[in-house]
């Protein structure tokens, strides 16, 4: 009996590994938003990293998470770089922009290190439109056997995409609050302050 019930439990393995084994090798991640703003602003939102605390969808998850930004004299551009140690909510990893074409794209690599190793691709598009941008998120990579067989049991599409939406509205936010104060700043060194009226004065009376 006990040989039967582990022949059976060998088979049930077998056929699950079958099945994770020929889950997709790769998987795709996307979610695109509009946003009042022109392409300059919602791409400087992302082109330096010292912006992604107005709008990151993991920046507040860990107060304590510590935070290094290098890689060029400003922390944006190509060759910027993001690092981050941080709770179990938010692990390890590091970014490098690898490519910024100002008010059109910034592709990044991504690498978790903790909980668990991976690297991704991530990339930021923008499009000017009449009412302002459309702003495309996506994030592609390989899935290793874990990745396959987290995928059984877990939607990456839906769990990851989620963040995505959360994250493209805070930009939203953050660049539409930065396009009414540049022109209420605007509207400030413009205008012309009222004219003093012509005061005469009195004349003296003669003596």
């Amino acid at each position: 009996m006990l040989r039967k019930i582990l022949i059976a439990l060998a088979a049930v393995i077998v056929v699950l590994l079958v099945v994770i084994a020929t889950r997709p090798g790769t998987f795709r991640v996307e979610r695109s938003t509009r946003i009042a703003a022109p392409p300059d602003v919602v791409f400087g939102l992302v082109n330096d990293f010292h912006a992604w605390d107005r709008w990151s969808p993991w920046a507040k998850l860990d107060p304590s998470m510590k935070l290094e930004i290098g890689g060029t004299s400003t922390g944006a551009g190509t060759g910027a770089t993001y690092h981050w140690v941080g709770n179990d909510k938010v692990g390890e990893g590091k970014m490098l922009i690898t490519d910024s074409r100002p008010g059109q794209k910034v592709a990044i690599r991504l690498e978790f290190l903790r909980p668990m190793a991976q690297v991704n691709q991530i990339d930021f598009t923008f499009r000017p439109e009449t009412a302002g941008t459309q702003v495309n998120w996506a994030m592609t990579g390989e899935n290793n056997f874990m990745g396959k067989a987290f995928s059984l049991f877990a939607d990456m599409d839906a769990m990851i995409g989620k963040d995505f939406e959360k994250g493209l509205a805070g930009m939203r936010t953050a660049a539409e609050t930065e396009v009414k104060r540049r022109a209420e700043a605007t509207a400030a060194a413009t205008s012309t302050p009222p004219a003093s009226p012509n005061v005469t004065e009195p004349a003296e009376p003669a003596k």
